[in-house]
């Protein structure tokens, strides 16, 4: 590393807890991001990558997007700053925007993060039902509060067991939750059946992209509709990812399903901090109180203009060019395409999946349909093709079954060298033994 950023790194060290304010944030070098535009970001030393993070997904249509960024410092001239105080026309254009883009959404409240969105919802699922138990599936992913904090990417010894995600929650907390898997209807009919007219909820990520791509089953998410409204739970979809990333009324629009809930946030601000949390007006009446809904929806920043003006932009430019879904899922075609073929060449027991503008390599030899599929995967082949791969140039997160994405400021060309790096990447990782092979 250089002198400035060693520098950096040991004041990192002397006043930030952990070195990161976000712990998948530390994954060695490039150690700082010092600048970030379209489909590229730099480091502090000046090195560029082209981007697949995404900023765990946050970057939809490119970094510093002309249309949000212009939406944005025009809020700032032009909007009160924070008022705390009543509503305000961005915010109230914003839910409208969303729920003329997606069916199932009624009402929604506007928060700042996905976390805090999924939290929300939790809350209103067990206000709704008068219940008090959860169910997640084992490896998905939605946010650190204590209801859903467990049994995320859970080595086997531990995976559907009682796997906290972090110390410090009360064990009645995570007790509250169960664990189904995905894809596999009967795990959650079984706990249906131990557990009557208790459940309040069933959260899930319609393709759980925490671990990388597992694709929903013909029949999967129709079956969980079917069986949570049979059992009087609620169905929360969580679109943090998903929802304006795949479509614009997010993946349930695809499936044609229609959960209770709906989480979102991530790509809907396009690098900025907005999120939201709705579902049908007979659901989301418990956070109104006028309707004598008891769940408080509280937070300062809720609604602020910033975050409502970038999410505006974001889904105005959507809802204006709907070439941008059928342009990113033909790269992310392409690009697990040409990946796959490159494994394959090289005899290598891997598999690209994905969705849409996605696509995620797992070290194992053929698909993955739900979490058990996931045991067998290589994660030291994982983490040595990714970090091969920043070495050249291509910003992956270097996290075992993590996704990649394709944003609206990628080429055909970046996808292209994409995949000639990792030819030469894989080449050299078979000469040392490193990859798994067939």
């Amino acid at each position: 590393m250089t002198a400035e950023i060693t520098d950096l790194a040991t004041r990192a060290e002397q006043v930030v807890a952990g070195v990161v304010n976000s712990a998948t944030r530390a994954n060695g070098d490039p150690l700082t991001i010092a600048a970030a535009e379209g489909a590229y970001v730099t480091d502090l030393d000046g090195k560029r990558y082209l981007d697949y993070h995404a900023a765990f997904g946050a970057i939809l249509l490119g970094h510093h997007d002309p249309v949000v960024d212009e939406a944005v410092i025009e809020a700032i001239r032009t909007e009160p700053d924070l008022t705390g105080w009543g509503t305000s026309t961005l915010e109230v254009r914003l839910a409208e925007a969303v729920v003329d883009v997606v069916p199932s959404i009624d009402r929604m409240v506007t928060v700042t993060t996905g976390s805090e969105a999924v939290a929300y919802a939790v809350r209103i699922a067990r206000a709704h039902t008068g219940r008090t138990l959860l169910v997640k599936v084992q490896g998905g992913f939605h946010g650190w509060s204590d209801a859903v904090a467990r049994n995320v990417i859970s080595p086997p010894d531990r995976a559907y067991g009682m796997d906290p995600l972090s110390a410090g929650i009360l064990p009645e907390a995570l007790e509250a939750t169960l664990i189904a898997e995905y894809n596999d209807l009967e795990s959650l009919r079984t706990l249906f059946d131990e557990h009557p007219d208790q459940i309040a909820g069933v959260i899930v990520e319609p393709i759980p992209h925490n671990v990388g791509a597992l694709l929903p089953a013909q029949g999967y998410l129709e079956g969980l509709r079917e069986l949570t409204a049979a059992r009087g739970s609620v169905l929360i979809f969580d679109e943090v990812i998903t929802g304006f990333r795949h479509a614009l009324g997010g993946f349930q629009q695809i499936a044609g399903v229609s959960p209770d809930l709906t989480t979102f946030g991530k790509a809907m601000g396009n690098g900025y901090a907005v999120s939201g949390v709705g579902g049908s007006a007979e659901v989301m009446r418990e956070a109104e109180p006028a309707q004598g809904g008891q769940v408080a929806i509280m937070g300062t920043f809720n609604g602020n203009s910033v975050a409502c003006a970038a999410g505006l932009a974001t889904l105005g430019y959507l809802s204006s060019h709907p070439e941008f879904y059928e342009r990113t899922h033909a790269l992310g075609a392409r690009v697990r395409t040409g990946l796959q073929g490159v494994f394959d060449d090289a005899g290598v027991a891997a598999r690209i999946q994905g969705f849409g503008g996605t696509f995620t390599t797992y070290f194992i030899p053929g698909e993955a349909h739900g979490y058990r599929d996931l045991l067998a995967n290589d994660s030291a082949a994982s983490r040595a093709f990714h970090r091969a791969m920043i070495d050249r140039g291509f910003l992956m997160l270097p996290i075992p079954m993590k996704r990649m994405h394709v944003s609206g400021a990628f080429t055909e060309a970046d996808v292209d060298r994409t995949v000639d790096a990792a030819a030469n990447a894989v080449a050299e990782l078979v000469a040392q033994g490193a990859l798994p092979r067939r």
